[in-house]
This record gives C-alpha cells, structure tokens and sequence, in this order.
C-alpha cells in the first residue's frame, strides 16, 4: 500500500495527490473488513489518506466513494459495483487491489472471487490500465497455481514465506490418513486432532486451522462431542 501511496507524492510540495489513486482491499468476512479499516485508519491518519468500508451493514454513496482512497469490502459488495460497469469516475483510478484469504478460492463463495480476478483481469487487458493484483494467505498450498490465476510472474512476483521466516520456531509433524471413505476419513481426522489437543490442554496454546468456515463448525462440534463423550471438556 505504501508503495502505491509514495508513487503519487508531491515531488515539489511532499502532498499526497488523494485525488490520482484508490486502493481497494477485499476481505471475506464483516469482522475482518471492520478490523482493517480500524488498522489502516490509525496508521494512514496522519497521511490524510481516508479508509472507508464497504460492507451489508455499511455503506458508502458514490460521493464517499469518490472521496476515499483506501475501500475495505467483501467480495460481494466490490462485485456489485464493478459488475454494473457505468460508473466509472472512480473505478478507472483503481491502482491496487488486494485479496485477503486468497486461498477462499476453494470455498463456496470461491466463484466471486473468480469473477472479480476475471473482471480486473480483462479490464486490464483492455484499456492497458496499470492495475496491480495482489493475493494474500497463510494457508495456501497450491500458490503457484492461484499466481498464475492472478496473471504474476513467478520469478518475479511470487513470494513465499516459510518457516525459516518465524521468529519462533515451529515443529511440525506430518501424519498421514489412508482412509478413502469421506465419512471415516473425517472421523479419523477428527479423533487424531482430539488426541493432539489433549496433550497440549491446559498447557500450551492452540490454534487448529481448517478449510473453510462450514468445517470450522463442525470440527468444533466434533471436538466438544468427544471431550463430553470423555469427560475431558475441563481440561
């Protein structure tokens, strides 16, 4: 972002041209866009850069628009507005665009996402503006792939951060699960993961990723079904 911001500096007075650039940030979840406006808001106040969201509970007239160079949105909300196509004071001054949770590709809203990075990709292609897309995950095992979605050159492009890259360490164990059945597979994760959770209960803190929100729930209600089953919800 402050890469894109500093292009559009002053060189004679230092002042930030508000009026040349727009920033769009799309996240997947309200919570999140809420947290990223409050984030940018505090470390660009003092730029005069304004942050504005774009949300089902919040929104912004077109004059707001206009006067708002970085828009935090979820997909839906950026996909409304590009997909009407007749308005475009502010949209051709679009410069960066970022997707957080990139990896939500492979989620059920995953086709919006595809439609958005289409859209951009042929606006790009047909009116030569010079627009930068830039795709963000923690969790993303297939990230040459998305980077060829997103049309990035992977020598120069394309960056990943592995462990080397903590400042804490971090032990990783692998275990493999050969079960094909759907059902028993998950079954089996699930028991595993309760196994694991238990030696770290009460000691350690522990963060469990997953795929997507839908197995966010029911891997909760697994684990809590067989802490009560055991006995060990207290732990």
């Amino acid at each position: 972002m402050m890469r894109e911001i500093g292009k559009h500096i002053d060189p004679t007075t230092g002042i930030i041209n508000t009026d040349e650039f727009k920033i769009i940030y799309i996240a997947p979840m309200k919570s999140l866009v809420q947290e990223m406006v409050a984030n940018f808001s505090k470390r660009l106040s003092n730029y005069n850069i304004k942050v504005g969201e774009l949300t089902g509970d919040h929104q912004l007239s077109t004059e707001q628009i206009i006067q708002t160079q970085i828009i935090v949105c979820t997909p839906e909300k950026w996909d409304v507005i590009t997909r009407k196509g007749g308005e475009r004071s502010y949209t051709q001054i679009v410069r960066l665009i970022i997707f957080d949770e990139i990896h939500l590709l492979h989620d059920e809203r995953g086709p919006i996402l595809e439609c958005l990075v289409a859209r951009m990709i042929r606006s790009i292609e047909t009116t030569q503006e010079d627009i930068r897309l830039v795709g963000l995950s923690a969790t993303l095992p297939n990230y040459e792939d998305v980077a060829t979605f997103l049309r990035v050159d992977l020598k120069k492009g394309l960056f990943y951060f592995d462990n080397s890259f903590r400042p804490v360490p971090l032990e990783q164990q692998y275990i493999g699960i050969t079960e094909k059945k759907a059902v028993k597979r998950f079954q089996l994760m699930n028991e595993l993961l309760y196994e694991k959770t238990l030696e770290h209960a009460g000691r350690n803190q522990l963060l469990i990723f997953v795929h997507s929100r839908k197995e966010t729930g029911k891997t909760a209600r697994a684990l809590r079904d067989m802490c009560l089953e055991n006995d060990t919800l207290g732990m």
